[in-house]
């Protein structure tokens, strides 16, 4: 018998996901993903008034909040006919955007870095700036952030934080498994002191601190989605044809918006990306482990009524990393398979013809058979990865300026070919390098949004009337991927609703011709050190930003060892 490693629970993530994997030669040969919560919101849509299912969809998730709530308008605005006015226009892609600043910075921050970056390795740093030794992390701060908060004050503050925890035996944030004395709460039970950390001291004291700070600016951004869209989570302010938050449209709000947009946009700037490059450099290894084949994008952020031409975010399909290959998607040839899940068995179905019966018997996992609750979407029969590595691949294969100019500075600071984009350590950079793109968008469109108000345009929401009968798509690109929501309107009710959301096309299962899902293909190849403290799994897993909490087992065939782990 193999050996067999658990690690459970993996947290940083949303729900409850299960991925195995065995381990040969110190490498993974094989995983699994399984999703192991039914969701069934199709089922409950079944019969109500369609105005209701954005409500009710967007209660999928409270991390990635606003994201099913829009696409899900859209798609009964595409069953009734409808379209937006300008103004609407605007206000819902600010508010994706600030979507988009909020997920990413907290992903990287909280929910990623700390597979990079040894916390309590930061103890060892000397926080004295001396200019002899570039590599102490005052010198390391100033030649790489230009974060507000640096000096060796302020590096010196953090890492007491830090030792007192440790001290006090009371380490709430700072919390490992290997350390003697205390709980540590937040990063409790982490891997600290693998071999497979490379930061030196100083790096990690340095990127400690900016997980402080991130937590500060992550909570000022969401008040972007306060302003115009009522609260966060779940927020209010769309309407079916437009939006609700007529009264907000005022000079006040708007620079309110446009005072925290700048804050936000300035982390991004000074801290986020340096301390992505900064990271980047010490892992470049990662640029060629964790890469998938095929990358699919709906794109998003409307800039006219035309779309997709008008997207800001473009849309396409690359297969095979084939970057000059890049295709226009087509949503016609997105079906999802059943095979593998516990699901009733049926053929793959595209959405519209989608049906949602889950097995009525106790679900059993068994990899050879069904494993997982999750559907296994393919794009023309091909399982294709979403995401910001998708998005940027496809921006960056249409030669959008905006993107190929960020992404080959970045290529040239690090030293490393385009070819390093699919990885882990591209599907990392990928994600900050758009939140550095579509922030400096930003702006100009509030000034848009000003102008247009200027010009006497005050409308927010359009008519229109049910009809009898109907059919809707409203795809969109969400930070963690290509999100698509289809509805069918019988009788002025919901007579079939299913969405296909980005961990599902990520994290799905095999399909019936057997060909693994993205996660699932990523995984292969990657190197296990340590059987114990399978880290490297993790940096994979992670990277995906699922939408799903899970444990996480490695089989090694080697042996018949079984290790349990609880890791952050």
């Amino acid at each position: 018998m193999g050996k067999r490693i658990i690690v459970d629970p993996i947290t940083r993530i949303e729900g409850h996901l299960k991925i195995e994997c065995e381990v040969s030669g110190g490498k993974v040969v094989n995983a699994w993903s399984s999703a192991q919560m039914f969701r069934g919101i199709e089922i409950i849509l079944q019969g109500r008034d369609p105005r209701d299912a954005p409500l009710f969809v967007q209660r999928s998730c409270g991390v990635c909040t606003y994201t099913h709530y829009l696409s899900s308008m859209r798609a009964v605005e595409d069953a009734v006919g409808v379209t937006i006015p300008k103004n609407a226009r605007i206000i819902r892609n600010l508010l994706h955007g600030a979507q988009f600043q909020q997920d990413h910075v907290t992903h990287f921050y909280q929910l990623h870095a700390l597979d990079f970056v040894d916390v309590v390795n930061a103890l060892k740093a000397d926080p004295k700036k001396t200019a002899a030794d570039p590599k102490k992390t005052a010198a390391l701060s100033d030649n790489v952030s230009n974060d507000p908060h640096g000096g060796t004050a302020y590096f010196k503050e953090v890492q007491q934080q830090i030792k007192t925890f440790v001290d006090s035996g009371q380490l709430g944030l700072f919390s490992n498994g290997f350390v003697d004395s205390g709980q540590l709460g937040l990063f409790s039970n982490g891997y600290w002191g693998s071999p497979a950390y490379k930061l030196p001291p100083e790096a990690n004291l340095m990127a400690t601190a900016h997980y402080l700070e991130a937590l500060r600016i992550q909570a000022k951004m969401v008040r972007m989605h306060a302003i115009f869209g009522a609260k966060n989570p779940h927020l209010q302010a769309l309407a079916v044809g437009g939006i609700t938050s007529v009264k907000d449209l005022t000079p006040d709000r708007i620079a309110e918006f446009l005072y925290i947009w700048k804050e936000a946009q300035a982390f991004v700037e000074n801290v986020y990306i340096p301390d992505l490059v900064t990271i980047a450099s010490f892992y470049k290894d990662w640029g060629a482990i964790g890469g998938t084949s095929n990358f699919l994008a709906w794109g998003d952020l409307p800039m006219g009524n035309k779309e997709p031409e008008s997207l800001f975010l473009p849309r396409g399909v690359i297969m095979k990393r084939d970057l000059k290959g890049i295709k226009m998607a087509n949503p016609d040839k997105v079906t999802e398979h059943i095979d593998r899940s516990w699901y009733e068995k049926g053929k793959a179905l595209h959405p519209y013809d989608g049906v949602t019966k889950p097995v009525k018997a106790d679900p059993k996992y068994d990899t050879n058979a069904q494993y997982s609750w999750s559907k296994a979407p393919r794009y023309e029969g091909e399982a294709c990865e979403v995401g910001p590595l998708a998005r940027v691949l496809v921006a960056y294969a249409y030669g959008k300026k905006n993107f190929t100019s960020v992404v080959d500075s970045t290529l040239k600071k690090l030293n490393i070919p385009v070819t390093a984009l699919f990885s882990t350590l591209g599907r990392t950079a990928a994600r900050g390098l758009e939140t550095l793109v579509i922030g400096n968008a930003m702006e100009g469109w509030v000034m848009e949004l000003v102008e247009n108000l200027k010009s006497g345009d005050t409308a927010t929401c359009a008519k229109w009337t049910m009809p009898d009968k109907g059919k809707g798509c409203g795809l969109n690109d969400v930070a963690r991927g290509a999100l698509g929501h289809w509805v069918e309107i019988e009788d002025k009710k919901i007579k079939n609703y299913q969405y296909v959301v980005p961990s599902t096309w990520n994290l799905g299962p095999r399909c019936e011709k057997g060909k693994l899902g993205p996660v699932e293909e990523a995984l292969i190849g990657t190197p296990v050190d340590d059987p114990k403290r399978p880290l490297e799994i993790l940096r994979t897993v992670h990277s995906f930003d699922p939408c799903i909490a899970c444990g996480v087992h490695v089989i090694d065939p080697d042996s018949n060892q079984v290790y349990k782990i609880k890791v952050v």
